[in-house]
């Protein structure tokens, strides 16, 4: 056999790219797998920029899919951390009520959570007060399994284990080719030989759209960013909370609102929000890409999705643009917080598929053919849930 077949190719060096690599290893140790990513290091965008939350699955339907990976992802990220001696810390979070209304949508979580079989206690106020003084709030719920860990250490581990493995895993590789003949996929790459594959993955994220068309395939969607920004607290803040603090969720919105995040290494952050972004890949805030732009603004569904949202993308685009109306959504449940507190600031970017009529995708979305699978989109958390997503891409891989 050609030192340039593989039997697997996985594209994409997130975290569930590299999950599903290692998850073809486990099944078919023998088999020759090749991975691609196109940027220097695993996990630079999506998974290296996300809030770090292992996530107990409190919001998602009784018995669907979404809450099953979730609680199973959650148990197994928690095991492959004390595998590979990565911190974590299970230390609970809690979705304040800071008015009647939000008391109300709290009591609908709390049935979901005994549906979901998560742990979980009503807190009073007074008893909030005593657990978070710095809180303030008519009632909260506790949500014990929640946890954090550094998901770009998971990638880094994970690498490790693929390379001990004998998989072939390529940085600085971008796929610039991609074509499906009856008996292999034949992949080109710029700047070097292209090779072949019995059989491809593609999870490729903020890119996902595009690699699925760069493989002739029928793609209706898009990806449109969204930047999830956030601010870090000073360091004499890192102690300002003991759990993770999150508001009861809107349900009319696709986003879970502003919250203060305890990381694993220490810091608290304040967010994110959820604003469009101009650049799929642009952290830095006002950062604009020309061909992203211009491919939203061609796309009808963008339009339409614009049309149904604009309220609240308005109200988004305000508290952006502004520390202080940024700051009151935090005052909500953080009263001592002050416009000093909101130091270094970040971003994450979202990839949000969008329908041809403007639907958001908040289910995954895959398309294949008969030797490649690419996951268009693959819903919050699919950090959390990783491990379980990728048995279940193998799955549907193998049997096609």
């Amino acid at each position: 056999m050609s030192e340039r077949h593989y039997d697997y190719c996985v594209i994409g060096g997130g975290i569930v790219g590299l999950a599903s690599a290692l998850e073809l290893t486990e099944r078919e140790p023998a088999a020759r797998v090749v991975l691609l990513e196109k940027e220097a290091d695993f996990g630079l965008h999506q998974t290296g920029h996300n809030s770090g939350v292992i996530h107990a699955g409190i919001y998602y339907q009784p018995g669907s899919l979404k809450a099953r990976l979730c609680r199973d992802g959650a148990e197994a990220t928690k095991r492959f951390c004390g595998e590979n001696a990565i911190p974590f810390e299970t230390c609970g979070k809690l979705l304040v009520a800071t008015n009647r209304k939000e008391l109300e949508r709290m009591a609908a979580l709390e049935t979901r959570a005994t549906d979901n079989d998560i742990d979980h206690e009503p807190v009073s106020a007074s008893r909030l007060r005593e657990i978070e003084p710095n809180i303030a709030g008519v009632g909260a719920l506790l949500i014990r399994a929640t946890g954090i860990v550094d998901y770009r250490r998971i990638c880094l581990a994970m690498a490790e284990r693929l390379r001990e493995r004998g998989a072939a895993l390529l940085l600085r590789t971008r796929a610039t080719a991609i074509r499906e003949e009856e008996t292999r996929v034949v992949v080109g790459v710029d700047e070097a030989d292209g090779f072949t594959a019995g059989r491809l993955i593609a999870c490729a994220g903020l890119q996902s759209d595009r690699i699925a068309r760069l493989a002739g395939l029928d793609v209706t969607h898009q990806i449109v960013p969204f930047r999830g920004e956030y601010y870090t607290l000073p360091p004499e803040k890192s102690g300002i909370v003991k759990h993770l603090i999150y508001p009861v969720p809107d349900p009319d919105l696709p986003f879970l609102g502003i919250h203060l995040t305890r990381m694993i290494d220490g810091r608290v952050t304040v967010g994110p929000n959820a604003v469009l972004g101009f650049a799929r890949e642009g952290y830095a805030k006002g950062s604009v890409r020309p061909g992203d732009v211009a491919a939203m603004a061609g796309f009808k569904g963008f339009w339409s999705m614009a049309r149904k949202n604009w309220r609240s993308g308005a109200a988004e685009f305000v508290n952006s643009a502004s520390r202080r109306r940024y700051l009151e959504q935090c005052r909500k449940y953080c009263p001592s917080l002050t416009i000093n507190d909101l130091g270094t600031p970040g971003a994450g970017i979202r990839a949000q598929a969008i329908l041809a009529d403007g639907t958001l995708v908040h289910d995954f979305l895959f398309l294949e053919s008969e030797r490649m699978l690419h996951v268009c989109n693959a819903p919050s958390p699919a950090a959390t849930s990783a491990m379980p997503i990728a048995s279940m891409i193998v799955d549907r891989l193998t049997a096609r």
